[in-house]
Formats: C-alpha cells, sequence, structure tokens
C-alpha cells in the first residue's frame, strides 16, 4: 500500500546555513568567488548592481527544489531571486 502525501509534505525546506559560493562577481578587480552560507550568499547577490547579478552564479552545497520543479544546486542571474523571495526575515 502506497503512503499518500499532500502538499509540500516532500519538499524538505531550505537549508539556509549550508556552504554556497557566489561566483562570476568582480571584486577588487578579480573575479573571486565568495563561499559563505546560503542566506549570506543570497543576501550578497541581493547587493550587486543590475549587471553582475545578471552575470552571478550560485552554486550549492546541495540541491535546493522551488516550486515543486527539479532540485538545482547551480542559480545562475535573476535565478538567484527565487531564492532571494524566500529569504527568512
Amino acid at each position: 500500500m502506497a503512503e499518500a502525501v499532500w502538499g509540500d509534505a516532500n519538499v524538505p525546506s531550505i537549508d539556509w546555513k549550508m556552504s554556497a559560493s557566489l561566483e562570476d562577481v568582480t571584486r577588487g578587480g578579480e573575479h573571486v568567488p565568495e563561499v559563505t552560507n546560503l542566506e549570506a550568499a543570497v543576501r550578497a547577490w541581493q547587493q550587486l548592481d543590475a549587471t553582475m547579478k545578471h552575470d552571478a552564479v550560485l552554486a550549492l552545497e546541495r540541491p535546493v527544489a522551488l516550486n515543486g520543479e527539479v532540485a538545482l544546486d547551480r542559480f545562475v542571474g535573476e535565478a538567484i531571486g527565487d531564492l532571494a523571495a524566500r529569504l527568512p526575515d
């Protein structure tokens, strides 16, 4: 017999403390990735200008599923904004 599941019961919450790297962002004239936790990386992305936001790559320690879609461990450009919309207060 199969167990029934409704809503987001199978979707784990986002672990904002997992390691993440904000890449392809110029810092001091060089492309140096910022390795930190996911929450800090997304907040740093929010502070970038539009061009850098577009070029940024966010690499996560573990995949995250948003809106019931396929879990991803990399977000590029404005897709990082999908994570930003879910930041804790």
